[in-house]
């Protein structure tokens, strides 16, 4: 009889925290914000009547919206375009969105990635490294959440990144490369505004394996350290030429 009721209260168990590890996974949708006045703002080779001329025709514009798609549980992730197709929001113009697909297995340690950068494609393989954050005081409600604030530094760019996470849903993930906090991150602002990813819908789901496989891959592979050399270099020689770098690469780089 005992062990009827502890296999009972064992079945119990697994059910529990079955049901709990489900609880957990779920998609997030983002839409993430470029603007391109702060963008030149940050230029240190435009004079001043140049940003000034750059504020003038873009406004207050954000210059580039795009949707994105987070699909998480408690062991992986898969952060992507929602479409293959980038479109504005009249529907007047749409374009070919660029490769860009980032897949992290937290059980196993590794991270892979599809990126398009100046003109390549890149498969970059390499383990998870979490990036060092600091936690602060302050709240603000996201899409029904109440998030807590964090910061880091992109040593790669020297970007400042503060993310705002729901710690009511403890999944150490979040959009772009950025995770490692106790709870999803439903907002990124890199570099004081230029670029601002903000979640706009979240749902607690079932997910299927499907949702978290990477697709077709073609490009070169290479490491973390690899991409990171490739990023300074296109940085330094962009400036030294006095263009934009960011036109080739991305600013989550």
């Amino acid at each position: 009889m005992k062990k009827k009721l502890l296999g009972l209260f064992f079945g119990f168990m697994a059910l529990s925290l079955a049901s709990q590890a489900q609880d957990l996974e779920g998609t997030v949708t983002y839409e993430r914000n470029t603007s391109y006045t702060k963008m030149v703002a940050k230029l240190p080779f435009l004079s001043q009547e140049e940003k000034d001329r750059a504020k003038m025709m873009w406004g207050n514009e954000e210059g580039d919206k795009q949707k994105m798609k987070l699909t998480f549980t408690p062991d992986q992730s898969l952060y992507t375009y929602i479409g293959e197709q980038g479109e504005t929001d009249d529907g007047r113009w749409s374009w070919r969105q660029s490769d860009y697909v980032i897949q992290r297995n937290f059980e196993k340690g590794t991270v892979t990635e599809l990126q398009e950068m100046a003109g390549k494609t890149y498969i970059i393989q390499d383990s998870l490294k979490t990036p060092k954050w600091k936690v602060l005081n302050q709240l603000k409600d996201i899409a029904g959440h109440i998030c807590m604030k964090a910061e880091t530094e992109d040593p790669t760019n020297n970007q400042k990144i503060v993310a705002w996470f729901a710690d009511d849903i403890p999944v150490s993930t979040g959009p772009e490369r950025m995770y490692g906090l106790p709870g999803v991150i439903l907002e990124l602002d890199y570099n004081d505004g230029v670029t601002v990813v903000t979640a706009t819908k979240i749902e607690m789901k079932k997910v299927d394996a499907k949702e978290l496989a990477l697709p077709k891959m073609k490009g070169k592979k290479i490491n973390m350290a690899e991409h990171d050399r490739i990023i300074k270099a296109h940085i330094k020689d962009s400036m030294e030429a006095r263009r934009n770098p960011y036109w080739g690469i991305s600013l989550w780089n």
